[in-house]
């Protein structure tokens, strides 16, 4: 997921960070179309519907991060976005651990938003609202998996997030005129969203829902790792610090209710 964000950032000289987005959300869809091909039943009624407001929360998620990440480090941005699945799934009971999770994760998005804020206000913005989005994803992907195959209605959403953020193609001019970068465009669909979403699901029906959480604290550690050694950005202290006090909030809430976690974002 992360590798395809590192590869997202290196395309930001030649595209929008929005325009990107919009191409990882093509990618996307055209991978899992082919793959998928949905059934009829899927592109009709109830289930068309949450399958395309959900692909286009999603994608309008992944738009957020990604001019996020345009203005801070990559794991300075995706701790700070952890903050939107963390509180949701707190504020679904009301334990004593519960509480401490929310503490730990508001005192790591603090600690790297006092660092950041002064230097890319709009950063730490994108950051935060890519957060709600992923709260909004959380809840609307329980609703796509219990109402059929949510990797079909993924591929439907996808396909709809792309038409209706199609006016973001606009900032994608210099790709176009370019194999390589549409290549590379196309493949941070594959690498950010067909190939996490696939994995999930190998994942889901090994272990329960408890460790899988317990597993997605890695995600901030994962992408500060990614983006030091693919882009060099070095943490500060109180960054580094901020990502371990998220990273311990969602261990700590996870370890409390296995029912609750959500499904892994495209990030």
């Amino acid at each position: 997921m992360y590798a395809g964000a590192a590869i997202a950032v290196g395309l930001f000289g030649h595209a929008t960070p929005a325009g990107v987005a919009w191409l990882r959300c093509l990618g996307a869809a055209v991978v899992l179309l082919a793959w998928r091909r949905p059934p009829r039943a899927a592109w009709r009624g109830r289930r068309l519907l949450l399958a395309i407001v959900f692909g286009v929360v999603t994608a309008g998620m992944n738009v957020l991060f990604y001019e996020a990440i345009a203005r801070l480090p990559l794991g300075t941005a995706v701790a700070v976005e952890f903050a939107g699945p963390v509180v949701v799934a707190a504020l679904g009971s009301r334990t004593l651990r519960d509480v401490l999770a929310v503490l730990l994760v508001a005192a790591g998005v603090v600690a790297i938003a006092d660092v950041r804020l002064a230097g890319s206000f709009w950063g730490v913005a994108f950051a935060l609202g890519a957060a709600a989005a992923w709260a909004g994803y959380i809840l609307l992907g329980k609703r796509v998996a219990a109402d059929g195959d949510g990797i079909d209605s993924l591929a439907i959403g996808f396909a709809a997030g792309t038409l209706v953020l199609s006016p973001l193609a606009s900032g994608t001019g210099e790709v176009w005129s370019s194999p390589r970068l549409l290549l590379l465009g196309i493949g941070v669909g594959v690498l950010s969203t067909v190939v996490p979403y696939a994995l999930d699901q190998v994942v889901l029906r090994r272990v329960g829902k408890a460790r899988f959480a317990v597993l997605l604290a890695l995600l901030p550690v994962t992408a500060g790792v990614l983006g030091f050694l693919l882009l060099g950005q070095v943490p500060s202290l109180p960054e580094a610090l901020g990502t371990l006090a998220v990273v311990a909030g969602v261990a700590v809430r996870s370890r409390d209710t296995p029912a609750r976690p959500g499904p892994e974002p495209p990030g």
